[in-house]
C-alpha cells in the first residue's frame, strides 16, 4: 500500500470522527437558538452558567507604567508587551483584514459557525490535513484569554490541550461571550490580545514593532501583513522570512477582495507594495532602560515589593500605573552636576540624593554610573550607591551633637576652651583616652555656633564630654531619621560602646538617609520616612489592592515635632552661616547660590577616604557624597570642595527657575538656652567660691603655659562665656611646662662708682595710665585650601581613626 495514501486516509477518518462528535455536542449547545432568539435569550443564562472572571474583565492588562511626578513616563515593567486601545483607535482596515482571514462570517454567527466548520472540514479532507480552522474569532478570543491569563502550568495545559472537552468548553464560553458583549467589543478585545510576534501582544504594540506607527494609522498592506501573522507569527515573521510573510500578506489581500472589503485594483496595488518594515523600539523595560532616574526606579521597585507587598510577577503582568515622587528636572540637573565634577565610570563615585522636607518624597538619585548588570563595564552598576551605607560622612554628624546640646538647654553661645589636640575625659580608645586634633588652626575658645560652621573637632569632642555620653546625639540622629535604612540595633550598639567618634561621622552612612535626616531640620522638626510613590492604580484607574484585599498603604509617613521646632529653626539659622557669605572660617561657601537662603554642613572622613556636603532650602534637602565604594582612596580635598560644588551645580538651575522660601527665625529661648555667664575671678580660691555661688561645678586643670608653675590662668569657659548650671568649669593653672627662669640681675655698682643718671620726668597729670600686659586671643585664620580646587575655604577634619588619634597626622597642606 502507498504510505502516503494510507496517511491521507487516517487523517480523513480522524477529521471526520472529530467533526461528527463535535457536531453532535455543538448541536446540543445550539438547540436553544433553533427556536429563535427569544428562546435563546430565556435559556442562555441557565444553560451556559456564569463567565469566568478572566472573560469578564479587560484581561490581560497593559504594561505596568512608572511615571515621574510631572506625569512623564520613566519606564515600564512587563513580560509580554501589551498596550490595549479602544476600538476607535484601531484602523478600520485592520478590523476588516482580520475578519477576512480569520472569520468571514463573524457578524453573522453567534459565536459558533457550523457552516464555517463544515466548510473547513471539506477543505481539510480535500487537502489531506488541517489547512483551515473552524474556530470563530470569539472562540479564539476565549482560547487566547484563558491561555494568557493562566497562572499555573496546569491552567496553561488546559487552555491548549487537543481534546473535545477543551473545544466544548471554548464553544460554551464563546456563546456566553456573544450573549454578553457586542460584536465590535469582541473584535476589539481580540485585536488587543492576539500575538503578532516580536513580543507584541495586541495590535497597538504590533503596529509599533513592525511599522513604527499607531494602530489607528495602519495602511491596507500593513494591516494585511499583521492579520496574516495571527495564525503563524514565527513561520511568517517578515524579519526572518520576508518571502513567506509577503505570500501570507497577499493571501489576506485576496480574501479581502473576494469578500468585497476592498476593490480588486486596490488589493493588487497593495500586493505589489514592499513590506515597508520600520520597527520602533519596544517600550523601555525595567530600570536599566529608564529614561530618567534609573536608581530612583530601582528604589521604587524595591519599595513596591518589600514595603507594599506586590510581587515582581504582579508588576510585570498587573497593568498598574505607578505615580512616583521623582522630580525629573532636579534629577537631570543632578545628573549633569555629578558628571561635571566626576566622569562617568570614575573610580570615585559621586552621589547627589534629594528628598522633600515635610513629606519625605524621594526627588532624585544621581550618580556617575549607569544602572545595569554588565560587570565588565566600569560605568555600569546595579548596586544602589545612593541608598547604600558604605563609608562615613565626617563632620556632617556634628549637627546631631549640636542638636542634642540645644535640646538639653545649651545655647548657641555655649562656650568652650579646648587644647589641640583635645583629650576626652569621657571616651576612650581601648586602654587610653580618646583624643582628636583639628585640621588647621582654630581659636582655643569658641561658642557652639562658630564651632559648628567652622567645624572644630576639639570643640565637639569637648561638647560630647559635656553631654556626658553619646546617647543623646545618637537618639537625636535616630529621631531625625538617620537610621531608617540601617540595622535597628545599630543606635543602641553605638550607645553601649559609647563611641566618641560618633560626632565625627565615622559610621557608614547612607546618602539618602543623610539627606532625609537633614530634611527634618528643614521641615521645622517634622521627620518623614522616605517614600517614592504617591499612587498605585490598577488597570481601571482605581487604587490597587494588596494581598489582603485592601488598598495598598500609600501615604506619607511623618512624625510632627520629632525634634523640637525651636531646636530645628535655631539650627537652620546656625547652619546658614556655613554656606552664606560673611562668616569667617565657614566651610561650605562653594554651595552658595546667590539670592537664596541655604543651610548646610560639610564633612570629611578619616584620611580623606570620603567627603560629604548636606545642604537644604525649605523645599529641598540634598546630600552629596564622594567616595570609592570598592576600596580605600584619597578623594582629594574636603567636603567643601567637590561635594559642595556638585550641590551648587545641581541646585542652581532649580532654585533660579522655581525660587525658594525663607527659614523661620531662630528660637530666642533655644538660642540663649539655660546658660548663664561665667563669673570672673583672680585666683584659684576665689574662682572656686565664685563658680559655686553661680551654680557651676569646678575642677582645677594644669595646662601648658609659659607662666610659673601654679600661676592662675583663667577658666574654661572663660570669664563672660556661657555655661549651663551644674556644668563643670575648668580652673586653669599653669604647669610651668614652658616657663623659663628669668636671668639673675647683676649686683648693684658701688656707690662711689655709680654715675648720676638724669631722672625721668613725671608724666602729666592728665595722661592715661599704661595698659597692663594681657594675653591676646588668637584669631582664627582662614582654613587650608583644597589642592587644585580654587580658593574656597574648607572644614576641619577629624584626624582620629574613629577610635583614637591617628599616627599619620594632618596632610601637608593643612
Amino acid at each position: 500500500m502507498d504510505l502516503r495514501s494510507d496517511a491521507r486516509v487516517r487523517t480523513v477518518l480522524k477529521l471526520a470522527a472529530t467533526v461528527v462528535v463535535a457536531g453532535a455536542l455543538v448541536a446540543g449547545l445550539l438547540f436553544p437558538w433553533v427556536g429563535g432568539p427569544a428562546v435563546a435569550a430565556q435559556q442562555s443564562t441557565s444553560l451556559l452558567g456564569d463567565l469566568p472572571t478572566e472573560l469578564t474583565v479587560d484581561a490581560p492588562p497593559a504594561n505596568t507604567v512608572l511615571k515621574a511626578a510631572n506625569g512623564e513616563v520613566i519606564t515600564s515593567f512587563y513580560e509580554e508587551n501589551r498596550a490595549p486601545v479602544t476600538g476607535d483607535r484601531i484602523a478600520e482596515v485592520m478590523k476588516q483584514a482580520m475578519i477576512a482571514i480569520e472569520d468571514a462570517r463573524f457578524y453573522d454567527h453567534h459565536g459558533l459557525d457550523v457552516q464555517g466548520t463544515a466548510r473547513a472540514l471539506v477543505t481539510n479532507i480535500a487537502a489531506g490535513g488541517v489547512q483551515e480552522g473552524g474556530s470563530t474569532l470569539t472562540q479564539q478570543l476565549v482560547k487566547q484569554t484563558l491561555l494568557q491569563t493562566a497562572d499555573t502550568p496546569e491552567e496553561r495545559s488546559a487552555a491548549t490541550e487537543q481534546t473535545l472537552g477543551r473545544k466544548l468548553r471554548e464553544a460554551r464560553l464563546a456563546l456566553a461571550l456573544e450573549d454578553t458583549y457586542s460584536k465590535d467589543e469582541l473584535l476589539t478585545r481580540y485585536l488587543n490580545i492576539v500575538y503578532f510576534g516580536q513580543n507584541a501582544y495586541g495590535v497597538q504594540p504590533a503596529a509599533r514593532a513592525f511599522f513604527g506607527v499607531d494602530a489607528a494609522a495602519l495602511t491596507l498592506p500593513q494591516a494585511a501583513l499583521l492579520a496574516g501573522l495571527a495564525q503563524s507569527p514565527t513561520e511568517d515573521d517578515p524579519f526572518t522570512d520576508p518571502e513567506a510573510a509577503t505570500t501570507r500578506r497577499n493571501e489576506v489581500l485576496s480574501r479581502m477582495a473576494e469578500q468585497g472589503l476592498v476593490g480588486q485594483a486596490e488589493a493588487a496595488a497593495a500586493q505589489a507594495a514592499p513590506l515597508g518594515l520600520a520597527p520602533a523600539p519596544a517600550p523601555p523595560r525595567g530600570c536599566a532602560q529608564a529614561s530618567v532616574g534609573a536608581f530612583v526606579c530601582d528604589f521604587v521597585q524595591r519599595y513596591l515589593i518589600q514595603e507594599l507587598g506586590l510581587t515582581q510577577q504582579e508588576l510585570d503582568n498587573g497593568g498598574y500605573v505607578i505615580e512616583t515622587t521623582l522630580d525629573a528636572d532636579l534629577q537631570r540637573a543632578g545628573d549633569a552636576a555629578v558628571l561635571e565634577t566626576l566622569a562617568m565610570g570614575n573610580s570615585l563615585a559621586g552621589m547627589f540624593t534629594a528628598v522633600e522636607p515635610g513629606t519625605g518624597h524621594l526627588l532624585a538619585m544621581s550618580v556617575n554610573r549607569v544602572f545595569g548588570y554588565d560587570r565588565n563595564d566600569r560605568a555600569q552598576e546595579s548596586f544602589n550607591l545612593n541608598l547604600a551605607a558604605s563609608k562615613g560622612s565626617g563632620s556632617t554628624y556634628k549637627v546631631f551633637t549640636a542638636a542634642a546640646a540645644l535640646d538639653r538647654g545649651y545655647s548657641g553661645y555655649y562656650t568652650l576652651t579646648t587644647s589641640d589636640p583635645y583629650v576626652s575625659r569621657v571616651y576612650r580608645d581601648g586602654s587610653r583616652p580618646y583624643d582628636v586634633e583639628n585640621a588647621g588652626t582654630f581659636r582655643s575658645t569658641l561658642d557652639l555656633t562658630t564651632a559648628l560652621y567652622q567645624s572644630s573637632n576639639t570643640y565637639f569632642l569637648a561638647l560630647e564630654d559635656a553631654l556626658g555620653s553619646v546617647e543623646e546625639p545618637v537618639r537625636m540622629a535616630e529621631r531625625m531619621g538617620l537610621f531608617q535604612f540601617s540595622d535597628p540595633a545599630l543606635p543602641q550598639q553605638i550607645i553601649d560602646e559609647n563611641r566618641g567618634s560618633f560626632t565625627f561621622g565615622s559610621e557608614a552612612t547612607s546618602p539618602l538617609a543623610l539627606a532625609s535626616a537633614y530634611s527634618t531640620l528643614a521641615a521645622g522638626g517634622t521627620q518623614c520616612d522616605v517614600v517614592p510613590v504617591t499612587a498605585v492604580l490598577d488597570q481601571h484607574g482605581d487604587p490597587a489592592l494588596g494581598p489582603d484585599g485592601e488598598p495598598l498603604a500609600i501615604a506619607d509617613r511623618c512624625t510632627p515635632e520629632a525634634i523640637k521646632p525651636g531646636v530645628a529653626n535655631t539650627l537652620n539659622q546656625m547652619l546658614r552661616k556655613d554656606v552664606e557669605p560673611g562668616n569667617s572660617g565657614a566651610t561650605g561657601t562653594r554651595a552658595y547660590v546667590p539670592g537664596h537662603q541655604i543651610a548646610g554642613k560639610t564633612g570629611t572622613s578619616q584620611d580623606n577616604d570620603s567627603i560629604a556636603f548636606v545642604g537644604y532650602t525649605p523645599e529641598i534637602a540634598a546630600s552629596v557624597m564622594v567616595l570609592n565604594p570598592k576600596r580605600k582612596q584619597n578623594v582629594g580635598g574636603f567636603g567643601g570642595g567637590k561635594a559642595a560644588t556638585v550641590w551648587r551645580d545641581a541646585m542652581a538651575p532649580i532654585l533660579q527657575a522655581r525660587g525658594s522660601g525663607e527659614f523661620l527665625p531662630a528660637d530666642e529661648v533655644v538660642m540663649n538656652g539655660n546658660t548663664r555667664p561665667v563669673p570672673g575671678c583672680t585666683s584659684v580660691r576665689a574662682c572656686r567660691a565664685a563658680l559655686e555661688e553661680a551654680g557651676f561645678e569646678h575642677r582645677t586643670v594644669e595646662t601648658d603655659s609659659a607662666r610659673r608653675s601654679g600661676t592662675f590662668l583663667g577658666t574654661s569657659p572663660p570669664r563672660g562665656g556661657r555655661a549651663v548650671p551644674g556644668q563643670v568649669v575648668s580652673i586653669l593653672v599653669s604647669n610651668g611646662e614652658d616657663y623659663v627662669q628669668p636671668r639673675p640681675q647683676p649686683d648693684p655698682e658701688p656707690s662711689w662708682e655709680r654715675q648720676r643718671q638724669p631722672e625721668a620726668p613725671e608724666p602729666p597729670a592728665d595722661s592715661p595710665a599704661p595698659e597692663p600686659e594681657r594675653e591676646q586671643a588668637q584669631e582664627a585664620p582662614a582654613q587650608g585650601q583644597d589642592p587644585g580646587e580654587g580658593d574656597g575655604q574648607d572644614e576641619g577634619q577629624d584626624w582620629g581613626d574613629g577610635q583614637g588619634r591617628s599616627d599619620s597626622g594632618p596632610p601637608d597642606d593643612d
